[in-house]
Protein backbone atom coordinates (compact mmCIF):
# COMPACT_ATOMS: atom_id res chain seq x y z
CA UNK A 1 0.00 0.00 0.00
CA UNK A 2 2.88 2.34 0.69
CA UNK A 3 4.14 1.90 -2.88
CA UNK A 4 0.67 2.66 -4.24
CA UNK A 5 0.51 5.82 -2.14
CA UNK A 6 3.95 6.88 -3.38
CA UNK A 7 2.91 6.44 -7.02
CA UNK A 8 -0.35 8.28 -6.36
CA UNK A 9 1.60 11.19 -4.88
CA UNK A 10 3.94 11.16 -7.90
CA UNK A 11 1.03 11.24 -10.31
CA UNK A 12 -0.67 14.05 -8.36
CA UNK A 13 2.54 16.09 -8.50
CA UNK A 14 2.78 15.60 -12.27
CA UNK A 15 -0.86 16.62 -12.77
CA UNK A 16 -0.51 19.71 -10.60
CA UNK A 17 2.68 20.72 -12.39
CA UNK A 18 1.13 20.56 -15.84
CA UNK A 19 -2.05 22.27 -14.68
CA UNK A 20 0.10 25.30 -13.85
CA UNK A 21 2.96 24.99 -16.36
CA UNK A 22 1.87 24.56 -19.97
CA UNK A 23 5.04 24.33 -22.07
CA UNK A 24 3.17 25.19 -25.26
CA UNK A 25 1.74 28.30 -23.61
CA UNK A 26 5.22 29.12 -22.27
CA UNK A 27 6.57 28.98 -25.83
CA UNK A 28 3.82 31.23 -27.15
CA UNK A 29 4.30 33.72 -24.35
CA UNK A 30 8.10 33.99 -24.50
CA UNK A 31 8.83 33.21 -28.15
CA UNK A 32 12.54 32.86 -28.87
CA UNK A 33 13.33 33.47 -25.19
CA UNK A 34 12.14 29.91 -24.66
CA UNK A 35 15.49 28.74 -26.03
CA UNK A 36 17.20 30.62 -23.20
CA UNK A 37 14.88 28.88 -20.74
CA UNK A 38 15.94 25.58 -22.31
CA UNK A 39 19.61 26.46 -21.80
CA UNK A 40 19.05 27.26 -18.12
CA UNK A 41 16.91 24.17 -17.54
CA UNK A 42 19.51 21.91 -19.19
CA UNK A 43 22.27 23.61 -17.18
CA UNK A 44 20.53 22.37 -14.03
CA UNK A 45 19.12 19.08 -15.38
CA UNK A 46 16.11 18.78 -17.63
CA UNK A 47 15.46 15.48 -19.38
CA UNK A 48 11.69 15.63 -18.88
CA UNK A 49 11.53 19.28 -19.89
CA UNK A 50 13.48 18.52 -23.06
CA UNK A 51 11.16 15.65 -23.99
CA UNK A 52 8.12 17.95 -23.74
CA UNK A 53 9.90 20.72 -25.64
CA UNK A 54 10.75 18.18 -28.35
CA UNK A 55 7.07 17.25 -28.59
CA UNK A 56 6.21 20.94 -28.99
CA UNK A 57 8.83 21.18 -31.76
CA UNK A 58 7.03 18.37 -33.58
CA UNK A 59 3.98 20.67 -33.70
CA UNK A 60 6.04 23.45 -35.28
CA UNK A 61 6.21 25.58 -32.13
CA UNK A 62 10.03 25.38 -31.97
CA UNK A 63 12.98 24.67 -34.23
CA UNK A 64 14.13 21.26 -33.02
CA UNK A 65 17.77 21.87 -34.09
CA UNK A 66 18.03 25.16 -32.19
CA UNK A 67 16.33 23.45 -29.24
CA UNK A 68 18.95 20.68 -29.25
CA UNK A 69 21.80 23.20 -29.59
CA UNK A 70 20.58 25.20 -26.57
CA UNK A 71 20.03 22.06 -24.51
CA UNK A 72 23.44 20.62 -25.42
CA UNK A 73 25.16 23.91 -24.62
CA UNK A 74 23.32 24.20 -21.31
CA UNK A 75 24.17 20.71 -20.07
CA UNK A 76 27.75 21.07 -21.35
CA UNK A 77 28.29 24.31 -19.41
CA UNK A 78 26.51 22.99 -16.32
CA UNK A 79 28.58 19.84 -16.04
CA UNK A 80 31.82 21.72 -16.69
CA UNK A 81 30.93 24.00 -13.78
CA UNK A 82 30.17 20.98 -11.57
CA UNK A 83 33.50 19.43 -12.62
CA UNK A 84 35.41 22.57 -11.60
CA UNK A 85 33.49 22.85 -8.33
CA UNK A 86 34.35 19.24 -7.58
CA UNK A 87 38.01 19.87 -8.31
CA UNK A 88 38.12 22.93 -6.05
CA UNK A 89 35.74 22.05 -3.20
CA UNK A 90 34.89 18.36 -3.62
CA UNK A 91 36.88 16.71 -0.83
CA UNK A 92 35.97 19.33 1.75
CA UNK A 93 32.26 19.12 0.95
CA UNK A 94 32.01 15.34 0.74
CA UNK A 95 33.84 14.82 4.05
CA UNK A 96 30.84 16.55 5.64
CA UNK A 97 28.31 14.40 3.78
CA UNK A 98 28.93 10.62 4.07
CA UNK A 99 25.99 9.71 1.82
CA UNK A 100 27.29 11.84 -1.05
CA UNK A 101 30.79 10.55 -0.39
CA UNK A 102 29.61 6.97 -0.95
CA UNK A 103 27.95 8.03 -4.19
CA UNK A 104 31.17 9.72 -5.29
CA UNK A 105 33.14 6.56 -4.53
CA UNK A 106 30.77 4.65 -6.79
CA UNK A 107 31.50 7.17 -9.54
CA UNK A 108 35.27 6.73 -9.02
CA UNK A 109 34.86 2.98 -9.40
CA UNK A 110 32.82 3.30 -12.60
CA UNK A 111 35.26 5.85 -14.00
CA UNK A 112 38.25 3.58 -13.34
CA UNK A 113 36.45 0.69 -14.99
CA UNK A 114 34.95 2.41 -18.03
CA UNK A 115 36.84 5.74 -18.42
CA UNK A 116 35.46 7.67 -21.42
CA UNK A 117 32.47 5.34 -21.80
CA UNK A 118 31.30 6.41 -18.35
CA UNK A 119 31.45 10.11 -19.31
CA UNK A 120 29.30 9.35 -22.34
CA UNK A 121 26.80 7.32 -20.31
CA UNK A 122 26.42 8.86 -16.84
CA UNK A 123 23.60 11.22 -17.84
CA UNK A 124 21.44 8.14 -18.34
CA UNK A 125 22.40 6.31 -15.13
CA UNK A 126 19.95 6.45 -12.26
CA UNK A 127 21.52 7.28 -8.91
CA UNK A 128 24.81 8.85 -10.08
CA UNK A 129 23.61 11.47 -12.60
CA UNK A 130 23.66 14.42 -10.23
CA UNK A 131 27.06 13.84 -8.65
CA UNK A 132 29.04 12.39 -11.56
CA UNK A 133 30.59 15.57 -13.00
CA UNK A 134 31.36 16.81 -9.49
CA UNK A 135 33.07 13.53 -8.59
CA UNK A 136 34.98 13.31 -11.89
CA UNK A 137 36.41 16.72 -11.06
CA UNK A 138 37.79 15.19 -7.87
CA UNK A 139 39.30 12.24 -9.73
CA UNK A 140 42.28 14.09 -11.17
CA UNK A 141 41.15 13.75 -14.79
CA UNK A 142 42.53 16.42 -17.10
CA UNK A 143 39.93 19.15 -17.70
CA UNK A 144 40.61 19.26 -21.44
CA UNK A 145 39.90 15.55 -21.78
CA UNK A 146 36.72 15.84 -19.72
CA UNK A 147 35.51 18.94 -21.60
CA UNK A 148 35.96 17.24 -24.99
CA UNK A 149 34.06 14.07 -24.08
CA UNK A 150 31.52 16.06 -22.10
CA UNK A 151 30.84 17.98 -25.32
CA UNK A 152 30.24 14.75 -27.21
CA UNK A 153 28.04 13.40 -24.40
CA UNK A 154 26.07 16.66 -24.22
CA UNK A 155 25.29 16.53 -27.94
CA UNK A 156 24.17 12.89 -27.69
CA UNK A 157 22.04 13.63 -24.61
CA UNK A 158 20.29 16.60 -26.22
CA UNK A 159 19.68 14.71 -29.45
CA UNK A 160 18.33 11.58 -27.76
CA UNK A 161 15.83 13.30 -25.44
CA UNK A 162 14.70 16.05 -27.83
CA UNK A 163 14.19 13.56 -30.66
CA UNK A 164 12.36 11.19 -28.31
CA UNK A 165 9.88 13.97 -27.59
CA UNK A 166 9.81 15.04 -31.25
CA UNK A 167 9.07 11.58 -32.65
CA UNK A 168 6.65 10.73 -29.86
CA UNK A 169 4.91 14.07 -30.42
CA UNK A 170 4.47 13.31 -34.12
CA UNK A 171 2.95 9.92 -33.34
CA UNK A 172 0.57 11.39 -30.77
CA UNK A 173 -0.39 14.22 -33.12
CA UNK A 174 -1.45 11.68 -35.74
CA UNK A 175 -3.54 9.88 -33.11
CA UNK A 176 -4.88 12.80 -31.05
CA UNK A 177 -4.51 15.88 -33.24
CA UNK A 178 -4.73 18.71 -30.69
CA UNK A 179 -1.45 19.86 -29.05
CA UNK A 180 -2.99 19.83 -25.56
CA UNK A 181 -4.03 16.20 -25.93
CA UNK A 182 -0.54 15.44 -27.23
CA UNK A 183 0.95 16.94 -24.07
CA UNK A 184 -1.48 15.02 -21.87
CA UNK A 185 -0.54 11.79 -23.63
CA UNK A 186 3.12 12.58 -23.12
CA UNK A 187 2.50 13.31 -19.42
CA UNK A 188 0.95 9.86 -19.06
CA UNK A 189 3.91 8.22 -20.82
CA UNK A 190 6.57 10.09 -18.82
CA UNK A 191 4.75 9.55 -15.52
CA UNK A 192 4.50 5.86 -16.32
CA UNK A 193 8.21 5.72 -17.08
CA UNK A 194 9.16 7.30 -13.75
CA UNK A 195 6.64 5.12 -11.91
CA UNK A 196 8.32 2.01 -13.34
CA UNK A 197 11.73 3.38 -12.32
CA UNK A 198 10.44 3.97 -8.77
CA UNK A 199 9.07 0.43 -8.57
CA UNK A 200 12.34 -1.06 -9.83
CA UNK A 201 14.26 0.92 -7.22
CA UNK A 202 11.92 -0.27 -4.45
CA UNK A 203 12.15 -3.85 -5.70
CA UNK A 204 15.95 -3.81 -5.70
CA UNK A 205 16.05 -2.25 -2.24
CA UNK A 206 13.75 -4.87 -0.71
CA UNK A 207 15.33 -7.77 -2.61
CA UNK A 208 18.52 -7.34 -0.58
CA UNK A 209 16.45 -7.90 2.56
CA UNK A 210 15.11 -11.25 1.43
CA UNK A 211 16.66 -14.24 3.29
CA UNK A 212 17.66 -16.10 0.12
CA UNK A 213 19.52 -13.06 -1.27
CA UNK A 214 22.07 -13.13 1.56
Amino acid sequence: MQHVATLADLWQAVVLFFENVDIYELIQRHGTWFYTITFVWAFLEGETFLIFAGAAAAQGALDVWILMLCAATGTFCGDNVYFLLGRRFGHALLNKNPKRKRAAEKVFELLRKYDVAFILAYRYLYGVRMISAFAIGMSGMDFGKYAFWNGVASALWAFSFAMTGYLFGEVLENVMGDIHYVMIGLVVAVAGFFAVKALIKKFRHHRHKWPWSR
